[in-house]
């Protein structure tokens, strides 16, 4: 008799049925719990989604959204990055319940409990999905890193530490200022 336990695997169905007040996510079938972050992650996040949210609006360009918000790239692939944006031409992506598709920009701020997660696994589900460009925040050493996707591989496309700035490659004409993120 074969006694070897069978894991779970969780879909997006499973995943919103889920009763209680933590966060996760699910990636290839696998539930984490994302732990909340800290206060400077959070310092972050504010400031740099009040930059792309203020530009985009400003121009029409699209949409942006924050965590705790579900994108569903896979039925069994469920993230909720810190800040993503859709450009206006996707915009039937955005549903009641969740983005149900890939974003176009995701942002993750990195903390030195997710720093694995976030540079490595959420990094090739980004790049396997086609989210076209990914932005890695390090509120601790004050980097920016923006990945632009280019024959489905994650390139660095500009990087600025403690200061100077970054821009987009795929929202035309945004550069963000190091110091108004991180306020140095």
């Amino acid at each position: 008799m074969n006694t070897t336990a069978v894991e779970k695997k969780y879909t997006y169905k499973d995943y919103v049925l889920i009763d209680d007040e933590k966060r996760y996510e699910v990636m290839k079938g696998e539930l984490v719990m994302v732990p909340a972050p800290f206060t400077i992650h959070q310092r972050a996040e504010e400031n740099l989604g009040f930059i792309i949210g203020k530009y985009a609006r400003e121009k029409n360009l699209g949409k942006v959204f924050y965590a705790p918000t579900d994108v569903v790239l896979a039925e069994d692939v469920v993230v909720q990055p810190d800040i993503l944006f859709i450009n206006k031409e996707r915009l039937d992506i955005i549903k009641e319940a969740a983005v149900m598709g890939c974003p176009d920009l995701v942002v993750e701020i990195v903390s030195p409990s997710s720093a694995s997660y976030d540079t490595i696994d959420k990094r090739n589900i980004y790049e396997e999905y086609g989210v076209k460009e990914y932005w890695l925040v390090f509120p601790q050493e004050k980097v920016i890193e923006v990945l632009t996707l280019g024959n489905n591989i994650y390139r660095e496309f500009c990087k600025a530490k403690k200061t100077g700035g970054v821009r987009s490659k795929i929202i035309d004409g945004m550069t963000v200022e190091l110091k108004d993120v991180f306020e140095i």
